[in-house]
């Protein structure tokens, strides 16, 4: 058989429950819910790194941020490091890069700033994609909901009328026309949507947004905490549904080119969005935050791969990571990585023996503290430095318990158990996970010091 062509679609801070097939009641996604019936989903996907420029270099690397030193935004990633790119031009494949790349521009210790936020970004900067590009590298400084710019290879400023989500698909079908079959290829179209508008603060769903989706209904979380869900959300699924008629452009597309049958479509989210109700203690960034915690809000993901070899309506129910990504492209494009990138290859997960297999996930977190969490399919534990800021600390050596939930008991999460002596073992245990799982991701075995 010949090798798959791989789409990486991928949105920017959208919660697995805006998804038909994650439970979502209203029109939200019907060809993202097509494809989940053809292929494979993957109930329990959850990132590792709830923060855009971080999860990014985990994407191109499938390194732990702090691996590789991304552990923040505004930190750019590494010249010299292997990319996924990189291992796909080696496997005979061609690649081509649209949207949103959040990896090029940084401030240097000593002060010095590269920026590239609203310029074009320099071919080395690009984590080895040589050929067709059409980013920026922070997508919402050069654009709107409506409008904007990005850069093409040679460095052109490509404007845009229109809604963003539209736009940004129109250059990657760009890319699959010019596509003469001899070779197969991998694209990555990274959205922004449904992010809020970081200069406007808010979502910016299409026009009239607001009365389509004005019959939501929250999820529990956000339903307890408020936030500003409420008066958000129904621009938030505006976006959402935007994604989906986007994609549904693309897989006709495809059928045109007649390449579908050969090519595997991976749609899932950098994190997800707690809608301001989370982190208002030891957190920078107070009530404002959206995403910078190891909530399910910020956490869970949506995760859909269909195509050859992922094909069934097959639901996996088992706890997986989106660290494993990379690790899965190449293991499509017939290219094993072993130990060189973190995670597994998820197709193992789907069709595989798992009888052996560890069922947990681990995820950093950065900025709002420094933080490490451990999700199992009973609690979900999380720790932070108490004397280290987020935004100068990838790590430590000492942490505190920050959070418990019993997720059996506390689906949404609405009560801390941290202190209860009543979990005191199940606390120790969980610890003894984490630890273990940040010796795995190079970390030094820290101390862990019970809630206070």
């Amino acid at each position: 058989m010949n090798k798959p062509n791989i789409i990486f679609y991928f949105s920017d801070q959208q919660r697995w429950d805006t998804i038909g097939c994650y439970g979502q009641e209203l029109d939200i996604t019907p060809n993202l819910d097509k494809l989940a019936e053809e292929g494979v989903v993957f109930d329990e996907a959850y990132t590792a790194q709830p923060v855009c420029g971080p999860c990014r270099a985990m994407f191109q690397t499938g390194k732990y941020p702090t691996q590789i030193g991304c552990y923040k935004n505004d930190i750019a990633l590494p010249l010299k490091v292997k990319t996924l790119a990189d291992y796909l031009y080696e496997a005979g494949y061609d690649a081509g890069y649209v949207g949103k790349w959040h990896l090029a521009s940084e401030t240097l210790e000593n002060g010095e700033v590269i920026d590239y936020t609203v310029t074009a970004i320099p071919p080395e900067r690009r984590g080895g994609y040589k050929g067709f590009w059409r980013a920026s590298d922070i997508l919402e400084f050069t654009s709107h909901g409506y409008d904007g710019y990005v850069f093409d290879e040679n460095m052109n400023k490509c404007e845009f009328k229109g809604y963003r989500v539209d736009c940004i698909t129109d250059f990657a079908l760009e890319y699959i026309e010019q596509q003469k079959g001899d070779k197969p290829f991998f694209m990555t179209i990274s959205h922004i949507e449904p992010h809020h508008q970081n200069d406007r603060n808010r979502y910016e769903g299409p026009e009239g947004s607001k009365e389509t989706f004005k019959d939501f209904k929250l999820p529990g979380d956000l339903a307890a905490l408020k936030g500003n869900a409420e008066n958000e959300y129904p621009d938030y699924l505006g976006c959402c549904k935007s994604l989906d008629d986007n994609l549904g452009r693309i897989i006709a597309k495809l059928k045109e080119k007649g390449v579908y049958e050969n090519t595997i479509i991976v749609y899932s989210s950098d994190h997800g969005s707690h809608f301001k109700t989370r982190n208002k203690d030891k957190n920078l960034n107070g009530a404002d935050d959206y995403k910078r915690s190891c909530h399910s809000g910020c956490l869970h993901v949506p995760l859909v791969i269909a195509g050859p070899g992922y094909r069934g309506g097959k639901r996996v129910k088992e706890l997986v990571s989106t660290a494993s990504l990379p690790k899965t492209f190449l293991a499509m494009a017939g290219v094993n990585v072993g130990e060189k990138m973190v995670g597994e290859n998820l197709y193992d997960v789907a069709f595989g023996d798992i009888s052996n297999r560890k069922n947990q996930i681990f995820a950093q977190i950065s900025e709002s503290r420094v933080g490490r969490c451990i999700r199992t399919d009973k609690y979900l534990y999380s720790v932070f430095a108490p004397d280290k800021n987020g935004y100068e600390y990838a790590d430590s050596t000492i942490y505190e318990e920050d959070f418990l939930y019993d997720l059996e008991k506390d689906p949404y999460e609405l009560n801390n158990l941290v202190k209860d002596t009543g979990y005191k073992e199940v606390r120790a245990e969980l610890a003894e996970r984490l630890k273990y799982e940040m010796k795995l991701a190079g970390e030094e075995e820290p101390i862990i010091i019970a809630a206070r």
